[in-house]
């Protein structure tokens, strides 16, 4: 096709990035076959497998290779769009921002303190943000907090 052109190295990066943090995703959400309202305080949402929320099916069991394709689609997903606020992060940066926006939404990178300490490319000061995340409606969340003291630890470890 005339004029069309893939940048190769950046899409392997992006599907490596989301690999790492689909891992890491994993761990932390578990895999739940059937759909279940998520435990969050004040706000439950319709979740399935690793923690997917879009297009879920009430009472309908997932098969653990639809729950790994969800997991993989919907974490590259996250990881676009951090990668879209903020090309070119380094991997261990990309990979945990990718995580938490994968379990809260992509303002986590970008917007606020650490969307602007990212664009500074002060990492470590960004790399400190993610810990801010770990509550649910104003509640400290244990597993949350766990989770961010682990992107963290990914995140600055790369430093």
């Amino acid at each position: 096709m005339a004029g069309f052109r893939t940048d190769t190295s950046r899409t392997k990066r992006l599907a490596a990035a989301a690999a790492a943090a689909a891992s890491i995703a994993a761990g932390f959400e578990g895999v739940r076959q059937y759909a279940y309202y998520d435990a969050r305080p004040g706000n439950p949402i319709l979740t399935v497998c690793y923690g997917s929320t879009t297009q879920v099916e009430k009472g309908k069991k997932y098969s653990m290779a639809e729950c790994r394709a969800r997991l993989d689609a919907d974490m590259l997903k996250a990881v676009v769009a951090v990668d879209n606020c903020h090309p070119d992060l380094p991997d261990s940066v990309l990979i945990a921002f990718s995580d938490a926006a994968y379990n809260i939404g992509p303002r986590v990178a970008c917007r606020g303190q650490a969307s602007k300490y990212l664009s500074e490319k002060n990492y470590t000061a960004a790399c400190n943000e993610l810990l801010r995340w770990n509550r649910s409606n104003g509640v400290v969340l244990k597993g949350l907090t766990k989770r961010r003291e682990s992107e963290y630890k990914l995140c600055i470890g790369g430093n």
